[in-house]
């Protein structure tokens, strides 16, 4: 799942984003409201965590335009708790759910995960089947044979599950290199792009080569036995 957040403390923006990628999230992050907004608007994020006050507009103003613009992500208020911003207002504006500084940052991963499970109840099942397996997004778990639980669980590390989930999602579909990292990892990756290919061979052995087939020059395509 991808995150955004927009926090112009980078050293507490940095540290979250660090903290919330080593549970397997891929996170961008932003310092400023504008930028922020443009990149809620136009990116797929599942989750964004946005401060109240922000250089260039404030999160208030953030959270409004985007629901107004017809856009639900579930949203995450941070705020410092000096009296001038309260939590109605925050959800006045559309926000999910309000966290004040200084907070503790196993709370903020608990409240991140019961947003994130909120909205996928809501939307459509986390279980996909490919034959004999069962992928399961919201637990992020997957299991060979049975129904959910009752079969063999597979172990993924957090970055191959989220490898695996970006082709289970578009499953049939060629995913590019590009869009794996974009997910995955971050829009500020810059390590080896071959990264990828190790994580793919990683699926193979774990799951069985022939599922996951390479489209050269293109990407990655997730077969889907009938």
């Amino acid at each position: 799942m991808r995150l955004l957040i927009v926090e112009d403390e980078k050293r507490l923006a940095l540290s979250l984003a660090k903290g919330l990628t080593a549970e397997g999230y891929a996170v961008d992050v932003v310092h400023d409201g504008v930028d922020g907004l443009h990149r809620a608007s136009e990116g797929t994020y599942d989750l964004v965590i946005l401060d109240i006050m922000l250089p260039g507009m404030n999160g208030y103003r953030v959270c409004s335009t985007l629901r107004a613009a017809g856009h639900d992500v579930p949203i995450l208020m941070l705020t410092a708790k000096d009296g001038e911003y309260d939590e109605a207002e925050g959800l006045d504006t559309g926000a999910d759910d309000y966290l004040t500084k200084p907070f503790s940052y196993v709370v903020l991963v608990a409240r991140v995960k019961a947003l994130l499970r909120r909205r996928g109840n809501g939307g459509p099942s986390p279980i996909h089947t490919l034959g004999d397996l069962k992928v399961d997004t919201a637990a992020r778990r997957v299991f060979r044979g049975g129904d959910g639980g009752d079969g063999d669980e597979v172990t993924l590390t957090a970055k191959e599950f989220a490898v695996f989930e970006q082709l289970v999602l578009r499953a049939g579909e060629v995913v590019s290199k590009g869009d794996i990292l974009e997910h995955v990892w971050d829009f500020a990756y810059e390590g080896d792009p071959n990264i990828v290919e190790v994580y793919i061979s990683a699926l193979r052995r774990k799951l069985g080569a022939p599922l996951i087939t390479t489209v050269r020059g293109a990407g990655y395509r997730l077969e889907t036995p009938r």
